[in-house]
């Protein structure tokens, strides 16, 4: 129907989340609307982002540089450490204004069904950053969903004699994404955060 490279364009941007046939035909338009320097700059954008940031090397958050930007603040609590599980978690959390620790990303959340145990997440690396001693809390983030609360009591599990274990507490409904949480719940869930329970 259109000339092959703006095919090809609009196939490319339809694999996006959240964006069908419609929406990548009017982005592809626009984008050929567009003049060079927008265009480019797009383009430009896209490769800088793929050549240019990878994982922190400590908290496996983005990073540009070996370290992110939170590990690099030596004003950071290095006692807490608050685990997650996208890299996009860590963003609303910070909006709150209310936690000054550091992170631990997972990289995801337990889901035997698809195939995701311990081994493919973070967990063996958050194990021995507590481990170190320096730590004395360690924040349960996960997304209250059945995954990530699985996520959670395995993670519990693994450090309960080491260190102290909290989980958010309740402001987030189940079945939600912290991403898409307001700041005013996330801020509540944080400073009303609770001790996971042992086995009975």
């Amino acid at each position: 129907m259109y000339p092959g490279p703006i095919e090809r364009l609009i196939s490319e941007l339809a694999r996006l989340p959240g964006i069908g046939q419609r929406t990548a035909q009017r982005l592809a338009f626009h984008i050929l609307r567009a003049d060079d320097a927008e265009a480019l700059g797009l383009a430009d954008a896209i490769q800088e982002v793929k050549e240019k940031v990878g994982l922190c090397e400590v908290c496996f958050n983005l990073a540009d540089e070996p370290r992110c930007r939170i590990c690099q603040d030596e004003r950071r609590d290095r006692s807490l450490i608050c685990v997650v599980e996208e890299p996009s978690d860590v963003i609303p959390i910070e909006r709150t204004g209310e936690y000054r620790g550091l992170y631990h990303v997972l990289g995801g959340a337990l889901s035997p069904i698809d195939g995701i145990d311990p081994d493919d997440l973070k967990i063996a690396e958050l194990v021995r950053r507590v481990s170190d001693g320096t730590v004395n809390e360690v924040v349960l983030a996960t997304n209250p969903t059945t995954t990530g609360e699985a996520t959670a009591l395995h993670i519990a599990e693994l450090l309960r004699d080491r260190v102290t274990i909290t989980r958010l507490a309740s402001g987030l409904p189940v079945g939600a994404d912290l991403e898409h949480a307001d700041e005013v719940t996330l801020g509540r869930a944080l400073s009303g955060r609770q001790s996971v329970p042992g086995p009975h």
